[in-house]
């Protein structure tokens, strides 16, 4: 059996190789893509077989993707582009007659009406329509969507139009765990595995930054406008803001709280919850930032 990641050169792909690995997977079986091979030397160092390859170039795809039995497709990072780049990965895998093909979507892609969804929901039916067999990995917020600016909410706070909308996070190492759980399993085929932990809304990420830190950090709610001149404010592209703010709006309609279990089924154990997370980014900080 060979089991191609594409896009492994990335923050989730780096962990998938290794729960992959942890989970006992030949180093020699695992093939990981990218399209830096700088960037595929330290995954190369781990045993396991690496070719360049970009979403944008099928030539490359359908060379690494030859003799592949299972493929992860990890969504592409340039919104916008991803629907057509995702496509080159499904053509290159149904040209190698790949045995299941998994890619990581988003979660109720199907009905989720966040600006984000739409290229996540297009290229599953893509997946569905080319016939191989599939599994679908929607995956709920990362939780180091938050981590990283846990130094602005102890200056300012967390600032957000969430409302009480509940987000169920977890971090990248539980998804590519999961993805990797998933690849290496018989069933997967025919599955779709809404992924998401211990749900919290913005408040209680606060509560939980104030907690850890021993500082007053609260959540301040604004309208979604508001939102993205802070955000454009703060030197973010305006396009980008827009896209969070509208995240913000899916998050208070429920579009990213999860309540199926599956992540927990598929790793067979508990994912780390936002509260742990959370006191171990802040434990990391710097004294004079905590």
């Amino acid at each position: 059996m060979t089991i191609v990641v594409t896009g492994a050169t990335g923050q989730l792909g780096h962990l998938v190789i290794e729960a992959l690995l942890r989970r006992g997977a030949a180093p020699q079986d695992v093939v990981a893509t990218g399209r830096d091979e700088a960037k595929l030397a330290p995954l190369a160092a781990l045993g396991v077989r690496t070719a360049v390859a970009d979403y944008a170039d099928p030539a490359s795809l359908r060379t690494a993707l030859e003799g592949a039995t299972k493929v992860l497709l990890i969504s592409g990072s340039e919104v916008g582009q991803r629907v057509a780049q995702h496509g080159n990965v499904i053509d290159a895998a149904k040209d190698a007659g790949v045995e299941l093909i998994a890619y990581t979507s988003i979660p109720k892609a199907d009905t989720n009406a966040m600006l984000l969804a739409g290229e996540h929901r297009a290229t599953e039916e893509l997946i569905t329509a080319s016939g191989l067999p599939h599994t679908f990995l929607r995956n709920s917020w990362y939780l180091e969507n938050y981590l990283p600016q846990i130094p602005t909410y102890l200056e300012h706070g967390v600032v957000g139009a969430a409302g009480e909308g509940r987000i169920s996070g977890a971090t990248r190492a539980d998804f590519a765990d999961a993805a990797a759980a998933a690849l290496l399993a018989d069933d997967s085929a025919g599955r779709v595995h809404e992924l998401g932990g211990e749900s919290f809304t913005l408040g209680e990420l606060a509560a939980a930054v104030s907690e850890a830190s021993g500082r007053d950090v609260t959540y301040t709610e604004v309208p979604g406008d508001q939102l993205v001149e802070i955000l454009a404010g703060a030197g973010l592209p305006r396009p980008f803001a827009e896209v969070l703010a509208d995240a913000d709006a899916g998050i208070a309609r429920g579009e990213l709280e999860v309540t199926t279990g599956d992540l927990e089924r598929l790793i067979g154990r508990r994912p780390t919850s936002y509260r742990e997370a959370v006191a171990e980014a802040v434990s990391a900080l710097a004294p004079s930032a905590s």
